[in-house]
């Protein structure tokens, strides 16, 4: 089964999923802000759903899923879970 892509997911998962991910990179909201081309704050008002990703950067999130192989995938189904 393909994974459910992150445009086709609504807030508050979108932050849960991005929260989640830069937990499994061991990154920092700096960090990954750095990696995706953006601000700090900008990844703190999506972790915390009070904004939704440009598609850029929803990209530049599916394709460090995508890095992560098959955990990328756990990652998705957990935020669907909860």
């Amino acid at each position: 089964m393909q994974p459910i892509k992150i445009n086709a997911m609504k807030q508050p998962l979108v932050g849960k999923l991005i929260r989640s991910l830069r937990h499994e990179l061991e990154l920092t909201q700096q960090q990954l802000s750095v990696e995706l081309g953006t601000v700090t704050s900008t990844v703190n008002r999506w972790e915390n759903g009070h904004s939704q990703p440009s598609p850029m950067a929803l990209k530049l999130i599916e394709a460090k899923l995508a890095e992560l192989g098959e955990r990328g995938d756990e990652l998705r189904a957990q935020c669907l879970e909860n």
